[in-house]
């Protein structure tokens, strides 16, 4: 990690190009979440947050040793610590309500239209302008997604899980305004983000301690799921996704996103955990032809 973040800090050197295939890494990062989660057993969602937003906190924080300047860039404006706990806590906060109240099918399709909402909330960037291939690419990923979804859903919904649903719809348009205002806040290094990180598990810490009864990893394989959950999709992924946003193609990375259901679901089925489906094979060609349009510009680039 410390390299990459002593790459992301040189921005002479770093190409938007390059940008957007760091940013890429979080997607397949977060691809993992899914199935290294079930991993980790029966640990209550929010201590499972203070645990790995820890770990990757305390990895980043870790490799400023060797770059002792790199504990300065904690030091931010009110405005980046808003956004940036504010996205990261809250996101994670909304998403976990929405999947104890709603059905888990249908509060990830909703969660998973902050792809879509990067894309149009891109729009409103300077110096960004969003063409008609970023628009499809955008809506074929979200046509697979809701395909891929809605093949293992249905029935109507009890009063009882509205919340859950509204939850997650928050928690999209939280997730795509925080990686939007990341861009606007280009000027905040990446380094912040460990300070973030930390911030997030003391909240998920506080809140656990609130509502949550505490359960500690039973088998050493539970200890290390969450270890890779830590360092992996819930530490260097945000790192990678912090690069991605302030310094790539916003509106690729932004379509590119909806493979993340996808792979999620592909990693689930090789470790038997789900089933493969003729629905699941559209759904991939959906998702990754919308995610090639999208990415038109960088994939044919000359």
């Amino acid at each position: 990690m410390d390299g990459l973040l002593r790459f992301a800090r040189n921005d002479g050197h770093m190409t938007p190009r390059a940008a957007t295939l760091i940013g890429l890494t979080a997607i397949l990062m977060w691809s993992l979440l899914a199935v290294m989660t079930v991993a980790t057993g029966r640990i209550p969602v929010f201590q499972l947050a203070a645990m790995t937003f820890a770990i990757g906190a305390a990895t980043a924080f870790l490799s400023f040793i060797w770059r002792p300047s790199a504990f300065a860039a904690q030091k931010q404006p009110l405005v980046a610590w808003a956004v940036g706990v504010g996205g990261l806590f809250g996101f994670h906060a909304l998403y976990f309500l929405a999947l104890r109240f709603a059905p888990p099918a249908e509060a990830g399709l909703l969660t998973y239209l902050w792809p879509l909402l990067i894309v149009l909330f891109s729009s409103l960037l300077p110096g960004e302008r969003l063409a008609t291939h970023h628009m499809i690419g955008a809506l074929l990923g979200l046509a697979g997604t809701v395909l891929l979804f809605t093949g293992n859903s249905g029935g109507g919904f009890a009063p009882g899980q509205i919340p859950g649903l509204v939850a997650a719809l928050v928690a999209a348009f939280v997730w795509a305004g925080y990686s939007v205002m990341s861009r606007k806040l280009k000027a905040v290094p990446t380094d912040a983000v460990a300070g973030f990180c930390l911030a997030t598990a003391l909240l998920a810490a506080l809140v656990h301690g609130m509502v949550e009864t505490t359960v500690w990893p039973e088998t050493s394989g539970q200890w290390l799921a969450i270890i890779a959950l830590g360092v992996g999709p819930v530490g260097a992924a945000f790192f990678t996704w912090d690069i991605g946003m302030k310094r790539g193609d916003i509106r690729v990375l932004g379509a590119a996103s909806y493979a993340t259901p996808l792979l999620s679901t592909a990693f689930l089925i090789l470790a038997g955990f789900a089933k493969p489906s003729p629905g699941m094979a559209m759904a991939a060609v959906l998702i990754a032809g919308g995610g090639l349009i999208a990415a038109k510009d960088m994939v044919w680039k000359r």
